[in-house]
C-alpha cells in the first residue's frame, strides 16, 4: 500500500498592514480628543505627482465598505481596501521641523519618490 504524502505549505506570515508611530499615535491622539472627536483617518493612495502615487488622508464619520480598520498604539485608521497592497509594512509617523510638520510614511514597498517628494512609485 502506497501513500502519497504531499507536506503542507507553510505560510508565510504578512507583515501588519500599517503601524503608527509613537509620534503619529500622539498627534493623532490629540486630533481624535479636540478638532476631528467622532472621526477616524482614512488613507488611501491616489495618482498623482511625477512617480505616479501619493498618499491620500482625509476624515470620515464611519467605516466605508471598502476601508480596512487598523489598530495600532491603541488607535483605529482606516485604509482604502484598494491601497492595501501598496501599504503593507508601512510605518505612518509625525514629523515637526523648524519649516514644516505633518505625516510621513516609512514604506518598504516604495521603489523610489520624485524630487519634490509628492508622490512615490512601487
Amino acid at each position: 500500500m502506497s501513500t502519497s504524502f504531499t507536506p503542507a505549505k507553510l505560510k508565510r506570515e504578512l507583515p501588519p498592514l500599517m503601524q503608527l508611530s509613537e509620534a503619529a499615535a500622539a498627534r493623532l491622539r490629540k486630533l481624535y480628543e479636540g478638532a476631528e472627536a467622532g472621526k477616524l483617518l482614512r488613507i488611501s493612495v491616489g495618482t498623482r505627482g511625477c512617480s505616479g502615487m501619493a498618499y491620500e488622508m482625509s476624515w470620515v464619520e464611519a467605516p466605508g465598505p471598502q476601508d480596512e480598520s487598523v489598530t495600532s498604539q491603541g488607535l483605529t485608521v482606516l485604509v482604502d481596501r484598494k491601497a492595501t497592497l501598496f501599504l503593507i509594512g508601512t510605518v505612518m509617523d509625525y514629523k515637526e521641523d523648524k519649516l514644516t510638520r505633518g505625516f510621513t510614511f516609512e514604506n518598504p514597498n516604495e521603489k523610489g519618490r520624485c524630487g519634490c517628494g509628492e508622490s512615490f512609485h512601487v
